[in-house]
């Protein structure tokens, strides 16, 4: 019998891989933080010895969801400025309070609550946009997540930095640190056309090609966005992105909701990844995304939830869940977005987005023991006709009891092994006094 690290013995396993298979009664062998083997339990007992064996009885593992775009500090201003427009949102509400409020201490108290709401909602690897990445990167080592840690550029000053130049340096640097790490990675992240001018954009281009990193960019997000971009600049802002020669596969699209039949192919031609956010599209009333359309033309869509402050939480359950019937109304036909494409939407395509698909996002001999156990024996997901139609129609992130990223188990029993959820608790408490004025 051969001697590794762990055992996961669970009536189902959801692999997510090219043929989407579906296992019951099989066993997921770790060692060394990567899968060596699925195979029938019986098998495994006999083939297997392990330091750690977790007999999960009726549940279900799968990959662990990949949430492709967020703001996690925001959590700290979850419920702060609700029924707003986008625009009257930001200008008037959260971007005077983050210039009042966001320093070190909040983006690391912010994303810490995130990252427990993370873990906790069955989440494995983030892919985060916000000031301080230095901070983020710090509680993700913390908490054991994978991250793509975003690389903020913003023409105008903040408190991380003066300008455009400052923040390049900074994200340079920070980049430099971490490019060897084996969870942690970074991308290049102007805020939006409409927030970064030519010359930054034409500089993270640059340094995208020299470093292979990806640039992650809010885009078409509203109708209002596009018809000013047009009157500032005469065209629509992928026109523009286009122009500066920034469409290709290292591109992150999110929102999307604003596109032509043209536009859609331009994107499938370049192998742009686009990265939809369908409950922060909906509570801020920006648009559809036409994921069904996108899809159809060989697009690459993964999932993201936005910030806690536009969504307003952090749960790609519920979000697979909205992106599946969402599309099935915009395009008028049921069939659209089936329950494995929403699946893969939240886990394989994220992986692709980020450009680590050959590391995680699905469960295959070879990758990352990125993985989840969840438990559909409820009232609520029974009788289970289909486990994959449970998971997107009818489970919640409630029903998750375990996670464990590279094979290190970060929820146990729906309990955080590597973050204090009491001091978190505290933590944000105090900030809700102090941001609330109470």
């Amino acid at each position: 019998m051969k001697q590794v690290d762990q055992l996961l013995h669970a009536r189902w396993i959801v692999t997510v891989n090219e043929h989407n298979d579906l296992f019951e009664y099989h066993t997921l062998v770790v060692d060394q933080s990567k899968i060596i083997d699925i195979l029938p339990t019986e098998l495994a007992k006999q083939s297997y010895r392990a330091h750690q064996v977790d007999d999960l009885g009726e549940q279900l593992l799968m990959p662990g969801l990949i949430n492709a775009h967020t703001h996690l500090a925001m959590n700290l201003l979850r419920g702060f400025a609700d029924d707003l427009p986008l625009m009257e949102w930001l200008e008037q509400q959260i971007w005077p309070a983050e210039g009042r409020w966001v320093d070190e201490q909040f983006v690391a108290d912010g994303s810490e609550l995130a990252m427990a709401e993370l873990i906790r909602s069955g989440t494995t690897c983030f892919n985060d946009m916000y000031f301080f990445p230095e901070i983020t990167a710090q509680v993700a080592q913390k908490a054991g997540l994978r991250a793509s840690i975003g690389l903020m550029m913003i023409d105008f000053p903040t408190a991380w930095g003066s300008g455009p130049e400052e923040y390049l340096q900074k994200g340079l640097a920070l980049q430099q640190k971490y490019q060897d790490h084996p969870l942690i990675r970074t991308a290049f992240a102007p805020h939006a056309t409409y927030t970064v001018s030519d010359v930054p954009l034409l500089q993270l281009k640059q340094a995208a090609q020299q470093h292979n990193s990806a640039i992650h960019i809010h885009l078409h997000e509203t109708a209002g966005e596009i018809a000013l971009h047009e009157k500032q600049h005469g065209c629509r802002p992928l026109a523009r992105l286009d122009k500066l020669g920034m469409l290709n596969a290292n591109l992150q699209a999110v929102h999307m909701t604003q596109l032509s039949d043209e536009e859609i192919q331009q994107l499938a031609d370049n192998g742009v990844q686009v990265i939809h956010c369908p409950e922060s599209n909906l509570k801020l009333a920006s648009g559809f995304a036409p994921i069904a359309r996108l899809l159809a033309a060989g697009v690459n869509v993964a999932l993201g939830t936005d910030g806690a402050a536009s969504n307003n939480d952090l749960d790609l359950f519920a979000e697979m869940r909205t992106a599946a019937l969402l599309a099935k109304g915009v395009a008028g036909d049921a069939s659209v977005v089936p329950t494995t494409t929403a699946l893969r939407m939240a886990t394989i395509n994220g992986a692709k987005a980020l450009g680590i698909a050959d590391q995680t996002g699905s469960l295959e001999v070879g990758k990352a023991a990125d993985v989840i156990a969840i438990d559909l024996n409820t009232i609520e997901t029974q009788p289970l006709y289909d486990p994959v139609s449970q998971l997107v129609y009818a489970s919640s992130r409630n029903q998750i009891t375990h996670l464990w990223v590279a094979g290190k188990q970060l929820l146990k029993e729906r309990q955080l092994t590597t973050l204090d959820e009491t001091q978190i608790i505290k933590k944000a408490q105090l900030w809700q006094k102090k941001i609330g004025g109470q």
